[in-house]
This record gives structure tokens, C-alpha cells and sequence, in this order.
């Protein structure tokens, strides 16, 4: 079964700043929730996994990704990767296109194109429900990235800035701490979302009948 997506996030951080985000793997991967990079095999080459606790049951998935290519002037990436879970039932491939663009002095916007294939008992679930559990992963996930750009926006110093008085000396005024990363994956949120899918898909069918 294929899933596609095509989504974009507003990132309140110049261009440079924004693709410093992206081209970082580990610190994209561990955006996503319950993903870890393992290993880095070499500069393109990353083994990693990716873990799902839904109640009482754990689904977890071992994979490899690999930088197909990186265009830093054109701030461009393409990533695949592959993987299968540990029972080996199901497995998973990603082909993902990336891009950052300048928007603003002080703001851009990352826009991503993927193509998401799952087998096994996974894609038993339907394009439907797969589609809510793709929802609810990249909502956490750009709320992740968002938090990583608001912390980077606030620790970073315009050059040449001294503060009012012009003062090199005195230390600048500390300011909030960017919300802190969600690394997990909230099974209870996701359950809520399959069931209002359902009832939504219910409905939808009675009014069509």
C-alpha cells in the first residue's frame, strides 16, 4: 500500500538557519517519535529504529536510510530508506524530496514530497487509517522541528548586536527555553484519531446508502 504526502512548515528562522535543521539527520530523526538514529554507517549511511507503544502492545522497526543526495547552495535533500519490524511481518520504504526556501529576511519554509510504502499486517490497516497515523506522526513531528527553529532563533545573536547601551560586558538577559521536544508517541491520541476515522467513515457510508 502507498501513501504520499506533501507538506510544508513555516519556520520562524532565515534559510541558513533552517537548512542547518535539515541537513542534521540525527536531529531530524529524533524529531520523529520513537525514531533514533543507531548508527551513522558513513556520511549518507544511517542505520536506525523506530518504535510505536500503542497500550500494551510495542511495534518497533529497524531500518537503514540513506542521503541519496544534498544540494547545500540549492538547500535541497533526497532520502530513502527501508526497514521491517522486528517480528517481520511488516515492512516500510520511504522516498522522501526536501527543500527549504527563503521567505523572509528572518523566516522560511520547509516542504517535503514523500512516497511511503508499507506491507505485511501493517497495510492491512487501509490508505485511510494510514493516512490518520501519517497525520498524527508529522503533526508531533513539525511541532518538533518548530520547537527545534524557536531555539535556535532565540540562542542565536544578530552580529554586531551590543544590547542598548552598547556595552560588550554585560551578559545578555536569558531569555524562555523553547518548548521542549516531544519524543513520544501519544498511543492514546492515536486511538482516538483511528476511532473518529471510523465513525467518520460510518457515517459517510449510512448518508451515502
Amino acid at each position: 500500500m502507498k501513501v504520499e504526502l506533501d507538506k510544508s512548515l513555516a519556520l520562524p528562522v532565515s534559510a541558513t538557519a533552517g537548512w542547518s535543521l535539515v541537513e542534521n539527520i540525527e536531529g531530524m530523526a529524533a524529531c520523529m517519535p520513537g525514531a533514533k538514529i543507531t548508527e551513522r554507517v558513513d556520511a549518507t549511511h544511517y542505520k536506525g529504529t523506530i518504535t510505536v507503544k500503542l497500550g500494551p502492545a510495542t511495534v518497533s522497526f529497524k531500518g537503514e536510510l540513506e542521503v541519496v543526495a544534498i544540494d547545500p547552495i540549492a538547500r535541497t535533500i533526497h532520502v530513502i530508506g527501508k526497514g521491517s519490524d522486528t517480528g517481520g511481518g511488516s515492512g516500510a520504504s520511504l522516498d522522501l524530496n526536501a527543500v527549504v526556501k527563503e521567505t523572509g529576511p528572518d523566516a522560511c519554509e520547509l516542504s517535503g514530497v514523500s512516497v511511503v510504502n508499507v506491507t505485511g499486517k501493517v497495510a492491512a490497516f487501509g490508505a485511510r487509517l494510514m493516512g490518520t497515523v501519517t497525520d498524527q506522526l508529522l503533526k508531533i513531528f513539525f511541532d518538533n522541528v518548530l520547537a527545534k527553529a524557536e531555539e535556535l532563533k532565540t540562542n542565536t545573536v544578530p552580529a554586531g548586536s551590543t544590547g542598548s547601551t552598547g556595552s560588550t560586558d554585560a551578559p545578555a538577559a536569558p531569555k524562555p527555553a523553547a518548548q521542549a521536544v516531544e519524543t513520544k508517541f501519544n498511543g492514546l491520541a492515536f486511538a482516538w484519531a483511528i476511532l473518529k476515522d471510523f465513525i467518520a467513515g460510518l457515517f459517510g457510508r449510512s448518508k451515502a446508502g
